[in-house]
């Protein structure tokens, strides 16, 4: 389906001190790359501005259960198993 919009969710990263977690939206070949804790897409290609304001609103009303799935997040585990 085109209109169907997938999210990626990263695992926790630390810098500058900060926990972050990148959150990617993708529909086709449209893409929107958020940031938590902020709540904030920082760039996206295809996404209208209207539609970019419904993904920051999700990820910051979703912010506890995005940073959870963030949490079991392994990349080493995730590297050796691929």
């Amino acid at each position: 389906m085109e209109d169907e919009v997938k999210m990626v969710v990263s695992c926790i990263v630390v810098k500058d001190k900060r926990m972050l977690v990148r959150v990617s939206f993708m529909r086709g070949k449209d893409y929107a790359e958020g940031v938590l804790p902020d709540g904030v897409i920082e760039r996206s290609e295809g996404f209208s501005r209207e539609e970019t304001e419904k993904l920051e609103r999700y990820i910051r009303e979703n912010r506890k259960n995005i940073l959870d799935r963030a949490k079991e997040i392994n990349p080493v585990r995730n590297f050796l198993e691929s």
